[in-house]
């Protein structure tokens, strides 16, 4: 292993604060890029570098995220800029992968973390000569652009499962095949919202369960990475436990957000579930649960729960009532089956480009690890 000399982040690049006198207000719809704590996300008629730089977001969600720029473009507040310094020479990729670890930064503040420009200055650094840094740019920079192709490629994987479903059902907010409307959620389904949390149990037997909570249902996926546990009597656990099939529902929350839910598929053995989630269990065989999924996340649903919720400083929110009133669209069963084994087609695609992707990313790590040791 060889070991790098060692140099403050300060004293090979410029190291400042981003342009607090510009705020998303100012962005125009042409120019160019401007950057603030979540990335490149809007357009300024004028711009404040026209360099090569390294934005790190300081503060909130994303705060030690680095976006790289070159040309012309402007950071604006809650980010730190990293800009060529006039008398040492960097190659900027390297800069960006060695900096683009969100570990690697200094954080303060508890409720919102943020990053000190003082911190940025005087971190300290691996700082090899410069062929080498060019050489480990380019390692980098050519396996990172496997994983953006890998990207691509489930983002292309995405919009054909959404054309398959506009190309055999057309719009469902407008119908123009014609399929039948007569039909609501609450005829074909059985609908509850779950387990209250905090309620009084008054001595009752219970046992200790995983349960869902809104956090763990998005929009076609769940997010089992964090699941809690509450205690509930057995006669709760009968009437809240999950099934393969059982369509989930948040009951509210940002207005973008209504509609929101996705199918359960055994991925626990026993899981019941919170009161803000709504359980949809089909009672009819005219609906299959997928097309059901897809039919209520589409521009239909969204625009009937936006429509029906009830909307309080920024939250709204869908009660029983309104969500048994979904108006269904019923094509044939024949034809959502098809649909599904469809969509099972691509998942198959979808799986195997995931695992790659994984690999990749673990690949990755390995490569800025080793690099930054001297070990490439």
């Amino acid at each position: 292993m060889r070991k790098f000399p060692t140099a403050h982040l300060a004293e090979v690049a410029s190291v400042n604060w981003g342009d607090t006198s510009v705020t998303k207000a100012s962005y125009a719809g042409t120019g160019y890029p401007a950057y603030s704590a979540t990335g490149c996300d809007g357009l300024l008629s004028g711009f404040q570098h026209d360099s090569e730089g390294i934005i790190l977001s300081a503060i909130g969600a994303k705060c030690g995220k680095c976006f790289y720029a070159n040309g012309k473009w402007t950071a604006i507040k809650n980010t730190i800029t990293i800009t060529p310094h006039e008398s040492i020479q960097a190659n900027f990729r390297f800069l960006f992968h060695l900096l683009n670890r969100e570990e690697l930064w200094p954080r303060r503040g508890v409720g919102q973390p943020f990053i000190g420009l003082a911190d940025a200055r005087k971190l300290g650094l691996p700082f090899p000569a410069l062929p080498q840094q060019r050489r480990i740019a380019a390692i980098l920079d050519k396996a990172d652009d496997l994983r953006t192709k890998r990207r691509a490629a489930l983002a292309q994987l995405d919009s054909l499962t959404q054309s398959i479903f506009l190309e055999m059902f057309g719009d469902p907010a407008t119908n123009p095949k014609g399929w039948s409307e007569e039909v609501s959620l609450g005829d074909v389904s059985d609908i509850v919202s779950g387990v209250t949390k905090g309620r009084q149990l008054n001595g009752k037997v219970t046992r200790n369960v995983p349960y869902l909570a809104v956090i763990n249902v998005q929009d076609r996926s769940l997010n089992l990475a964090m699941v809690k546990t509450i205690e509930a009597t057995e006669e709760e656990i009968e009437r809240y436990r999950l099934q393969k099939g059982d369509l989930l529902l948040t009951e509210g929350g940002d207005p973008d957000k209504l509609g929101r839910g996705t199918l359960w598929g055994d991925e626990l053995p026993v899981c019941i579930h919170q009161n803000h989630v709504f359980r949809v269990r089909l009672t009819s065989s005219v609906v299959e649960p997928l097309f059901l999924e897809w039919l209520i996340g589409s521009a239909r649903g969204k625009r009937y729960f936006l429509r029906s919720a009830k909307q309080t400083t920024g939250i709204a929110t869908i009660n029983m009532t309104q969500l048994r009133g979904f108006p269904l669209l019923l094509p044939p069963v024949k034809l959502q089956r098809e649909f599904a084994r469809r969509l099972a087609a691509v998942e198959c695609v979808k799986s195997a480009q995931r695992k790659s992707l994984a690999n990749l990313n673990a690949a990755f790590s390995s490569l800025q690890h080793r690099a930054f040791r001297g070990e490439l």
